[in-house]
Parts: C-alpha cells; sequence; structure tokens
C-alpha cells in the first residue's frame, strides 16, 4: 500500500508539472545543457507556469500562455493577480 502510495505520488507530480512543462515549453528540446543556462531557464519556466495557473478565466494554460505573450494587457492582467 505504501509502494503504491509512493507510485501516484511520483505520477502524479509527472502529469501536472513535467508532462505540462514539456507540452507548453517543449522543455524535453532544449538544448541548453552547461552552465547556468538550463537551471535558470527550468526557474523561468516554472514562475512563467505558476503565473499563467493563476488565472481565473476558463480558458487553457496552452492558450493563456500565448495570449500572454501576444497581448500586453493580458500579461499585466496576470502579473497584477500575483499582488
Amino acid at each position: 500500500e505504501k509502494a503504491a502510495t509512493a507510485v501516484r505520488g511520483h505520477w502524479g507530480i509527472e502529469n501536472r508539472l513535467h508532462w505540462v512543462l514539456d507540452v507548453l515549453f517543449k522543455d524535453d528540446q532544449s538544448r541548453l545543457r552547461k552552465g547556468h543556462g538550463a537551471r535558470n531557464m527550468a526557474v523561468v519556466r516554472h514562475f512563467a507556469l505558476n503565473l499563467i495557473r493563476t488565472a481565473k478565466d476558463k480558458k487553457s494554460l496552452k492558450s493563456r500562455r500565448k495570449l500572454a505573450g501576444w497581448s500586453p494587457d493580458y500579461l499585466a492582467s496576470l502579473l497584477d493577480q500575483t499582488q
């Protein structure tokens, strides 16, 4: 039972975070491997993902990410929610 709980916990993280990062940001295709670049971009991607998850609208995460890149007003609304 404890092993099953641990496995489900691991896959929960995989599904909620790693899979989303790969689909939204193409994380697995990143060519950053050396120095601090990979870690720095991971921090930026996590920040962006957490930011778009705070939106109160009914849009998908992918739509929110694109809209935030295209519309300064939408991006400002996302940033204003964090205060």
